[in-house]
């Protein structure tokens, strides 16, 4: 029986949007001021984190999660300066405005990414949390609302002076573009290309290991794929192959596309890849880089995911890295 290589099994979570977002929509100023009495205000504190229902947060059940949203009206009858438009679903235009969870929040405990727990303020019936270690746990909209709002939050402290003159700027079409009060130069949110790759050995169609590595300020028994952002003038297929050697320093082939997933720490797109390497190539961790990198068979990867790998931690649902290593897992040799 022919083994087919594979693919993801399913869409990265912060690639889940379901919300219009079309330029034409925020380029309409007099449609978005009328319809924002009946508009709906997603609200991010300086650590980027979001109300949802305290409870979904405290006991998950694998239920999507929605976001506790706002009635824009509440933030007076036309939008403030710094809110910015997201987009539209369901018939409901929805914002981000920054907002925090209020001096009577108290700090609670609640799951968060690799498999630990983290504090988040709560109040009201409502917890806050963060893109990074509960996005997969948000419905499909919600998902692409708060990831978008994520991006452009760290976008706006970035681009607070002009890159040209130094110029103090202003953003302007409802939070999309920065103008320079100075030189009148408009910039536009930007997104940095970086490739992660799943490298497994040439033993079969998939391989029967795969390779991990760990971060020298990651915790002990954290593993994740291997990531790094594009250069100048490069190709993905040739900045697969280079960030592999430079970190771990062995060559990789059939290099393949899988996927991609936004994720905005602060304003990265995600672009997946496979490659095969020879089957027990020796590792050699690129120092200051790469603490530790191992080659990790099909099972140990499986019993991972069960919780039942003492020694090993993988990515949290809301990467990719979590998906590819998923799926990688669950293919045939």
């Amino acid at each position: 029986m022919n083994t087919a290589p594979f693919q993801l099994g399913q869409l990265p979570a912060l690639s889940r949007s379901t919300a219009d977002r079309n330029e034409s929509l925020r380029a309409d100023a007099e449609r978005l001021l009328a319809r924002w009495p009946a508009a709906r205000v997603l609200l991010l504190d300086r650590r980027g984190r979001t109300p949802v229902p305290e409870r979904a947060a405290r006991e998950p059940r694998g239920e999507p999660v929605p976001l506790a949203t706002r009635k824009a009206i509440d933030f007076g009858e036309h939008p403030p300066g710094n809110a910015a438009f997201l987009g539209q679903w369901q018939d409901t235009d929805y914002w981000f405005l920054p907002g925090e969870a209020g001096e009577d929040a108290e700090t609670v405990s609640i799951p968060g990414g690799w498999g630990g727990w983290q504090d988040a303020p709560a109040s009201e019936g409502e917890v806050w949390v963060d893109l990074r270690g509960h996005g997969s746990m948000l419905d499909d909209a919600s998902a692409g609302l708060l990831t978008t709002a994520e991006a452009l939050r760290n976008w706006h402290w970035r681009a607070r002076f002009c890159s040209r003159c130094g110029g103090e700027s202003e953003l302007g079409q409802f939070g999309w573009v920065s103008v320079c009060g100075r030189c009148g130069k408009e910039e536009y949110p930007r997104t940095d290309p970086a490739v992660i790759c799943l490298v497994h050995d040439d033993l079969g169609t998939n391989g029967e290991h795969v390779l991990l590595a760990r971060q020298p300020v990651w915790p002990p028994k954290r593993y994740s794929v291997l990531a790094g952002f594009v250069e100048a003038g490069e190709s993905l297929e040739g900045c697969v192959e280079r960030e592999i050697r430079e970190e771990v320093g062995v060559d990789v082939g059939d290099i393949r596309y899988l996927g991609s997933q936004p994720w905005p720490f602060p304003r990265s797109i995600m672009l997946g890849f496979a490659a095969r390497a020879q089957a027990g190539a020796s590792l050699r961790p690129a120092d200051g880089e790469i603490e530790e990198a191992l080659w990790v068979p099909r099972d140990e990867v499986r019993a991972a995911f069960a919780g039942k790998h003492r020694n090993l931690l993988l990515p949290g649902a809301s990467s990719i890295a979590h998906v590819m290593l998923r799926a990688w897992a669950e293919a045939n040799r």
